[in-house]
């Protein structure tokens, strides 16, 4: 039989990119999904959640066969979009790389929901009966996920095609919990008189997910932009009028904007803390060398934060954990608990701060969790759980998984590795939704993720799609 190539996985991966499709704001991706079964002359259902299920009946020969699902999201991490709900993203690729032009490339998860919907389309694929489910707002919470009516699937075997380690078959993930804090205020009016006023940029970061990418060692803005304010506090009696901080819940952050005041007589503190606080970040975070910080006059402002607020945010993010918090004792080299703080931003009557709290042992997450929320309570602020995921492992030695480890070494010649991610997954809510679900995760290697500097590698896309195809075949 000829190879049948990805060709049309990345056609359809490109009218994806045409859809915006930040978390929260599917409706428009969730519509192509529909018109796409539509087209085919598939049954779909279509949830409150906007989860979008697509069904196809087994090819002649594989009638008898146990159903399989194939697993995506459709929302994605958007970063460097000027307008998120309407731009779309433009491609290239460099040297064997798929990227975008100045934002994230939206791979994950738009080519594994691209190598589903090319599996839908084609009459040539022998495969069991499909589900082809894709999800809502898994990069911001999993709600989508989280609501899923137990009779939405029928399917017991999964193949998740959101996976960014292409030499590897994930099965396992860090169950997480999102919090949103919120500490309460009055903004003041500025200060008249002998003031001058700053904008302060941080730029240049390499973010990354606050997972995969959490022990690598780089420079958070919310890091850089705490050692920046608890050293202007030592030398200077600074205003602050505005802090935004961070690009995504799910991201390092690698940007951040302040604008402060300062009394006129203090200038030159400016450009000392400036080359101060740059010498340090190249010095704690080397791998991080493009990070830097910028100083410039700017226009007065009208409002400021209290000072008393100011000391608050302080207070709580002296007491909250940035990065790992302990490796992991039972798999080498990796990250057990880890916090990452997302955000944080100016609304009208309070500061916003976002937390992503991940670790393997739920008890730990849930804990770690309550310690944060706690830390925030103590300055006065609220705390709410966006999402609480568990915690994901899957028996490595089950025939499901075996036939997937076979399968890449028969079509590619070597084994993958079978490893627990420090990244969350939706398979905990499948497994407690749907007894008996057995998952393998796989897919094309994504570096970046969750970043403008997203890139997935072309010739993988096309092997992760030869490995489904065979693994299809076999599972008659």
């Amino acid at each position: 039989m000829p190879k049948i190539t990805s060709e049309r996985v990345l056609s359809i991966f490109r009218e994806l990119n045409q859809i915006p499709r930040p978390s929260h704001h599917e409706e428009r991706v969730a519509d192509y999904l529909c018109l796409f079964a539509q087209r085919l002359h598939l049954d779909y259902e279509r949830d409150a959640e906007n989860c979008i299920v697509i069904r196809k009946s087994a090819t002649p020969g594989y009638e008898a066969a146990e159903p399989i699902v194939l697993l995506n999201h459709m929302d994605m991490v958007c970063v460097g979009m000027l307008d998120p709900l309407n731009d779309p993203i433009k491609t290239y690729i460099e040297n064997g790389w798929m990227k975008a032009i100045g934002t994230s490339l939206g791979a994950d998860n738009g080519i594994g929901l691209s190598m589903a919907l090319a599996v839908l389309e084609s009459d040539s694929i022998a495969h069991p009966a499909l589900e082809v489910i894709t999800t809502t707002n898994e990069e911001d919470g999993m709600s989508g996920a989280a609501q899923l009516s137990k009779d939405f699937l029928r399917g017991r075997k999964v193949i998740n095609l959101d996976s960014e380690d292409y030499d590897t078959i994930t099965t396992g993930a860090a169950g997480a919990c999102l919090q949103f804090h919120r500490l309460p205020m009055q903004m003041e009016q500025a200060p008249l008189g002998l003031y001058t006023w700053y904008q302060i940029r941080f730029e240049g970061g390499l973010g990354g997910h606050s997972g995969v990418d959490i022990n690598k060692g780089r420079c958070s803005a919310v890091v850089a932009v705490k050692k920046l304010l608890e050293t202007f506090g030592k030398v200077c009696d600074y205003l602050l009028a505005n802090i935004q901080v961070g690009e995504a819940n799910a991201s390092i952050a690698s940007t951040a904007s302040l604008t402060i005041c300062i009394p006129a007589n203090e200038a030159t503190v400016i450009i000392e803390q400036e080359k101060y606080i740059n010498e340090w970040m190249r010095h704690e975070y080397p791998t991080d060398a493009n990070m830097h910080c910028s100083i410039l006059p700017c226009e007065p402002q009208e409002k400021i934060i209290p000072k008393d607020t100011v000391n608050a945010l302080l207070c709580a993010l002296s007491k909250t954990p940035q990065g790992v918090v302990k490796m992991s004792e039972l798999m080498q080299d990796a990250v057990e608990t880890s916090n990452n703080i997302g955000r944080i931003v100016t609304e009208s009557d309070h500061l916003f701060v976002s937390t992503h709290t991940r670790s393997f042992i739920d008890a730990v997450m849930e804990q770690l969790s309550k310690d944060i929320a706690s830390n925030f309570a103590s300055v006065g602020a609220t705390s709410e759980t966006i999402m609480s995921a568990p915690a994901w492992q899957e028996d490595q030695h089950s025939p499901f998984l075996q036939l997937t480890s076979d399968t890449f070494f028969d079509v590619l010649g070597w084994r993958p590795r079978m490893v627990a991610m420090h990244f969350v997954l939706e398979a905990g809510f499948f497994v407690q939704h749907y007894p008996g679900i057995q998952m393998a995760s796989i897919g094309p290697r994504i570096v970046e993720p969750h970043s403008a500097s997203e890139r997935v590698e072309m010739k993988t896309i096309d092997d992760i799609w030869q490995v489904l195809l065979e693994l299809l075949r076999r599972l008659k």
